[in-house]
């Protein structure tokens, strides 16, 4: 299975969705902090009286969600989320770092209990696994030049525009079916499309907000350019998000790790991470 990013193309299915910011989101040290659990549903904390120690498998090549810190050790936001977790759920637990490509099949082989990882979540995911509700999405942003002052990117103001984007992605045939009216320039890769937008040569990018917040960020933008308009979360292009995933036979697991999320939003801890790993938010 693929990281979660642009290198995943989905599945399309003609559907809209454009949200300025998830119901509930918050906004914190000019940040947007999103907010993936309803808070109408209460959800019940499973007994975990006695419950045995948690081994969580992870990997440390995906910044900012997991990479290898200044000390050595892992950490990252999926990372540290982990912990959080343990911690607010009062569970015993270890973390052990393997290649991404080998972290599901350590699951099946009970090497671990719980995947901190981008895999997306996905129908094929669910056949194998259990898997929480997500705790993180990768929205499509648009981004332009700060000194052209571009106006939001409604269909209408797309007009006659050019838009760069990576070829051949979700985020590629979402603006043809969606905002015919732009002018579409593609790219191969996406430093060659950040290039671009950085030399005048695009009027917008539209790509994944990750990458895209991680480049506004960093000294290769020289400040050059922010997010133009809000996310974009149709799931039927830009993916349903990304959750921890367990054994089929780990339903108490589950149930105890989506109502320890729910709490880490509740009461701070998942904004105080957030603002920690995404100065620039995706959101």
């Amino acid at each position: 299975m693929s990281r979660f990013v642009g290198r995943i193309k989905w599945n399309l299915i003609p559907a809209v969705a454009l949200l300025v910011l998830l119901p509930g989101s918050a906004v914190a040290q000019g940040v947007a902090i999103p907010n993936f659990w309803d808070p109408r549903a209460a959800m019940d904390k499973p007994d975990l009286t006695g419950f045995r120690p948690v081994r969580f498998l992870v990997d440390d090549d995906f910044p900012p969600l997991a990479f290898v810190g200044p000390d050595g050790n892992p950490t990252g936001f999926s990372i540290e989320l982990s912990r959080a977790l343990c911690e607010k759920l009062a569970l015993t637990c270890t973390l052990q770092v393997r290649r991404f490509n080998m972290l599901l099949d350590a699951l099946a082989d009970r090497q671990g209990d719980v995947v901190a990882a981008g895999f997306p979540i996905s129908a094929a995911l669910r056949q194998r696994f259990l898997v929480t509700n997500p705790y993180f999405k990768i929205p499509a942003r648009f981004a332009a030049r700060k000194d052209r002052r571009q106006p939001e990117p409604t269909a209408g103001a797309l007009a006659g525009k050019t838009v760069g984007v990576l070829g051949g992605t979700a985020h590629e045939a979402y603006l043809k079916a969606f905002l015919p009216g732009a002018t579409l320039k593609a790219f191969d890769t996406l430093p060659n499309a950040q290039a671009a937008l950085k030399a005048g040569e695009v009027d917008y990018l539209f790509a994944d907000g990750l990458n895209l917040s991680l480049w506004l960020g960093g000294v290769e933008s020289a400040d050059c350019c922010a997010f133009v308009g809000g996310p974009y979360l149709e799931s039927r292009f830009f993916g349903e998000g990304i959750g921890l995933v367990v054994r089929q036979d780990d339903e108490v697991l589950r149930r105890a790790l989506d109502y320890g999320l729910q709490q880490l939003w509740k009461d701070g801890k998942y904004a105080e991470l957030y603002l920690r790993f995404f100065p620039v938010s995706p959101f």
